[in-house]
């Protein structure tokens, strides 16, 4: 990727991520980015207004990661990667050499797209500036959800939804990345999320009632924090005092916990369904896959600002910052 468009990225996404996090403060307005599977689109709905903006067709979409600014990286399990441009949607590149896409997460940086493939086996590297699959390093079979490290040097693999083992993998040379170990969590994982400071994992279960921390380097436990019924997806707001919020779909509930006293600070009710979420400035978003509702909350106070209704099925979404 040029210096220039390096330095425009970094510049746009620090904008939205500055302390007191508002995207609107920053001069933009927060989007999300959802996949409506069964309607075999992807849609941007702006934040708080929930309306559809555009809409794009692509063929069973399920993942998308985004930074807040920058393309998208779309996943469709039927076997297509498929890269969105910035604001348009335009599709820029459709890869068609996976077999079994699940999951893609982006570097730091912004210069790579990390997708697992569980039928492989593998997780490929995409160069976003090339748009090219540069590499793919075997990791065992059912690859499925990544969490790269806030700093960019590691990246941990779970293999399968309900995962009895975790890759870890050394990603300082973001182009190679190369195993270096795994292990066997305590429960069954699904999702994980590297903490801001980089110093301990988070990991969810889709059959535990609790979130796992384990350090990130021994990957031993070192705490377990209550949550809802299974609960699925987790993310992290890096500013400020930061915090963690851990959904439970099937317990329709959103919690907010203190990053530090890993203590649960707020509780709210989402949609039944509300699965995946996702963050962006002083926004938390989640989608419900069972009815088709986006929720958008105050992320500070967990206060509701907007539940609508965008489509049939709402899988995932990531928050981008339009100008």
């Amino acid at each position: 990727m040029a210096l220039a468009g390096r330095l425009l990225v970094v510049l746009v996404a620090a904008l939205a991520l500055v302390a007191g996090g508002s995207a609107r403060r920053a001069g933009g307005s927060p989007v999300a980015l959802v996949t409506a599977e069964t309607a075999n689109e992807v849609l941007a709905v702006s934040l708080p207004g929930g309306k559809v903006l555009r809409r794009v067709h692509l063929r069973g979409p399920q993942a998308i990661a985004a930074l807040q600014a920058g393309p998208a990286v779309v996943v469709s399990p039927s076997g297509t990667v498929t890269l969105l441009a910035w604001h348009s949607l335009r599709v820029l590149k459709v890869f068609r050499s996976f077999r079994s896409p699940q999951i893609a997460a982006i570097t730091p940086d912004g210069e790579w797209a990390y997708v697992t493939d569980a039928v492989t086996g593998t997780v490929g590297v995409i160069e976003l500036a090339t748009r090219r699959v540069v590499d793919r390093v075997f990791v065992g079979e059912g690859a499925h959800h990544l969490a790269i490290s806030p700093d960019g040097r590691r990246a941990w693999v779970a293999l399968g939804e309900d995962a009895s083992t975790i890759v870890v993998l050394d990603t300082s040379h973001p182009q190679a990345p190369r195993v270096i170990g795994h292990f066997r969590p305590r429960v069954p994982a699904h999702d994980l999320a590297f903490a801001p400071d980089g110093r301990t994992v988070w990991i969810s279960s889709a059959a535990a009632a609790s979130v796992s921390v384990v350090n990130a380097h021994s990957a031993k436990l070192v705490a377990t924090i209550p949550a809802g019924t299974a609960p699925q997806h987790l993310v992290f707001v890096p500013y400020g005092r930061p915090r963690a919020y851990i959904t439970s779909g099937y317990g329709s509930t959103i919690e907010m916990v203190d990053v530090g006293t890993r203590r649960i600070i707020r509780r709210a009710s989402v949609p039944y369904g509300s699965f995946n979420l996702a963050t962006g400035g002083d926004i938390v978003a989640t989608a419900s896959l069972l009815d088709g509702r986006v929720t958008e909350f105050d992320g500070a106070t967990l206060q509701r600002r907007l539940t609508t209704t965008v489509a049939p099925a709402a899988r995932d979404l990531a928050i981008s910052v339009w100008p």
